[in-house]
């Protein structure tokens, strides 16, 4: 049970990492997926600082603090319900995998985190 949880967790905290790496670079695409979905660029560094938390989080919960690491997974499955939701309301279906995909993520990690 510990690699399941290991394995999606490391793998929720590089996706975030990078995703959060690329609002803070205000990559191309993040600055044209913004703009498709209304977000005003300077919404960009908060929303980066939250992935970047939810990573660091992850990662104190993996090194042994697991209700930060819960709290964490927590905390970016809300973020990216947001994302999804966000999404809908714009109508921009063409890209909701990709929060979904993060969302998945970080349900898979919550629910590995508090089986563990």
């Amino acid at each position: 049970m510990f690699t399941a949880y290991a394995t999606v967790t490391v793998l929720t905290i590089a996706a975030n990492v990078w995703a959060a790496t690329a609002d803070f670079m205000k990559a191309g695409f993040v600055l044209a997926n913004s703009a498709a979905l209304g977000i005003p660029l300077s919404w960009l560094p908060p929303l980066g600082a939250l992935k970047a938390a939810g990573a660091a989080g992850l990662l104190l919960g993996l090194l042994g603090v697991p209700f930060v690491g819960v709290s964490a997974a927590a905390g970016l499955v809300l973020f990216f319900t947001g994302a999804v939701v966000v999404h809908v309301r714009a109508q921009e279906y063409v890209k909701i995998a990709i929060p979904g995909g993060y969302l998945a993520l970080a349900v898979a990690s919550l629910i590995l985190a508090l089986a563990r």
